[in-house]
């Protein structure tokens, strides 16, 4: 059974509660993310790992690649990125 209740708050009370919640869950997901890249420190991802990381096409990735914004490792014929530094670089973005 589902019960449904109607509280009485002012916009900024529901913009104060939505705020909680969400810094709440950002701050999990930090510690979440700096306790796995410790351990990723050396993990090397390959291209469609990478676009698969953050939800973008092989051709995203070759651009991003061509403008400097990720650094690729080589060997041979394939390109591999270290998770570390693809997530520093996701990090940075946003402070730019």
């Amino acid at each position: 059974m589902v019960t449904t209740q109607i509280l009485t708050v002012t916009p900024q009370e529901l913009v104060n509660l939505i705020s909680e919640s969400v810094k709440a869950h950002l701050e999990q997901l930090s510690i979440n993310l700096q306790s796995k890249s410790s351990k990723d420190e050396t993990e090397f991802l390959t291209r469609k790992q990478t676009a698969e990381l953050f939800g973008v096409s092989l051709a995203t990735i070759h651009d991003w690649n061509n403008n400097g914004s990720l650094k690729p490792y080589k060997m041979g014929n394939r390109t591999y990125y270290r998770r570390s530094e693809l997530l520093e670089t996701l990090y940075n973005s946003n402070r730019r």
